[in-house]
C-alpha cells in the first residue's frame, strides 16, 4: 500500500536526486483536480526541494514565486524543476533603489510585482509610483490589503482599501492590480467594517470588492491564504454566484506554509487568527472549495487559464 509517509519520502528523494524524477512523479498525480493547477501565490522555501515537495503534495502543476528579488534567486529554485515556476519581484517601494530593483527584476524576467506588503496607504505615493511603473512595463501588481492586526503591534498594510482604492483603479487604468488578503476578501460582504480579520456568517451582497471586480477591467482577485479560503467558505450560495460573475478575474493561489501539501508543519505561520486551518494545506482546502462551488470549465479558468493569460505564458 502506498502510504502518505511513503509518498512524502518518495517526493523528497526524487527532488534531492533528480528534478526530472520529481516531474515524472508529479505527472502521476497531475489529474487529481481534473485540471492542471497554477498557484499564483507561493512563497519560496529555504531549500529548493521543499518547494517541489509542496507542489507535488498538493497536486499543483506550476507555481508563481513571490518575494524573490533577483534573477539569481529565481534561477536557484527553477534549476531544481525547470518549467514549474514563474516569479514576481519584491522591493522596498518606499525607497528609490527599491523601485529601481523592481524595474530591473522585470527586465530580468519577473512577470509581475508582489506581494507588495508595506505599511503604506492603498492610494499613497508609494503605490502610485509602483502603479505607474507597472503600467509602463505591462506587468501586474499583487497587493496585500489588511486593516486588522493578526497579532499585537503588527500594523496595517495598504490601508484604506474600501474607501480609497477605487481612485487608484481609475487613475491607472492600464495597470493590472491583483487584490489579496484580509481587507480585500472581507469586503466581498457589504456589512464589513474592519471589525475582524476573518468575519464569519452569511455574506451580504454588494460588497466593495465584488463591485470593483465588476466595474474595473484592471482589477483581479487572488484566492489565496486563510482570507480567500474563509471568504469562499462562508456562504455557499454567494460563492457560486461570485465565482460565476468573476470567472475571468479570479486566480487560485495558496499562500500556504505547510511542508508537504497535506498540512504538515505550520500552514498559517505567525497568524493566530487563522487557526481554523491548522493541520490543513491551504492549497488543498481552497482547491476543494473551488471545485465544489463551480463547473469544471470555470474551475479550470480560475486554477489555470486566467493566470496564464495575465502572465502571458503558454498554457
Amino acid at each position: 500500500m502506498f502510504t502518505r509517509r511513503g509518498f512524502l519520502e518518495t517526493v523528497a528523494a526524487a527532488a534531492a536526486v533528480s528534478p526530472l524524477a520529481s516531474q515524472a512523479l508529479h505527472a502521476q498525480t497531475a489529474g487529481e483536480w481534473g485540471s492542471p493547477v497554477f498557484d499564483l501565490h507561493f512563497h519560496p522555501r529555504p531549500k529548493p526541494e521543499a518547494n517541489i515537495a509542496h507542489q507535488d503534495g498538493a497536486g499543483v502543476t506550476k507555481a508563481n514565486l513571490l518575494g524573490a528579488q533577483t534573477l539569481a534567486q529565481f534561477k536557484a529554485i527553477d534549476a531544481a524543476a525547470p518549467g514549474r515556476f514563474t516569479w514576481f519581484a519584491r522591493g522596498d517601494i518606499s525607497k528609490p533603489e527599491g523601485i529601481a530593483s523592481l524595474k530591473q527584476a522585470v527586465k530580468d524576467g519577473a512577470q509581475g510585482l508582489g506581494e507588495l506588503k508595506f505599511h503604506v496607504a492603498a492610494d499613497g505615493p508609494e503605490l502610485k509610483n509602483v502603479a505607474a511603473m507597472a503600467a509602463d512595463l505591462n506587468v501586474p501588481v499583487l497587493i496585500h490589503f489588511q486593516e486588522v492586526d493578526h497579532f499585537e503591534n503588527e500594523g496595517k498594510w495598504s490601508t484604506g482599501f474600501a474607501k480609497n482604492f477605487e481612485a487608484m483603479l481609475k487613475a491607472y487604468p492600464k495597470t493590472k492590480f491583483i487584490g489579496h488578503a484580509d481587507a480585500f476578501w472581507a469586503n466581498v460582504s457589504a456589512d464589513y467594517h474592519n471589525e475582524a480579520a476573518y468575519p464569519s456568517g452569511p455574506i451580504k451582497p454588494g460588497g466593495i470588492s465584488d463591485k470593483l471586480l465588476s466595474d474595473y477591467a484592471n482589477f483581479y482577485g487572488d484566492c489565496s491564504a486563510n482570507s480567500g479560503n474563509n471568504a469562499l467558505s462562508r456562504d455557499a450560495e454567494f460563492t457560486k454566484g461570485f465565482l460565476s460573475r468573476h470567472q475571468d478575474k479570479l486566480m487560485f493561489g495558496s499562500d500556504c506554509s505547510c511542508s508537504d501539501g497535506h498540512g504538515a508543519g505550520i500552514s498559517q505561520a505567525n497568524n493566530p487568527a487563522a487557526a481554523r486551518l491548522n493541520g490543513q494545506c491551504v492549497a488543498r482546502s481552497t482547491l476543494t472549495v473551488l471545485k465544489a462551488s463551480t463547473t469544471p470549465g470555470v474551475f479550470k479558468k480560475i486554477v489555470w487559464d486566467n493566470a496564464h493569460k495575465m502572465l502571458k505564458i503558454p498554457a
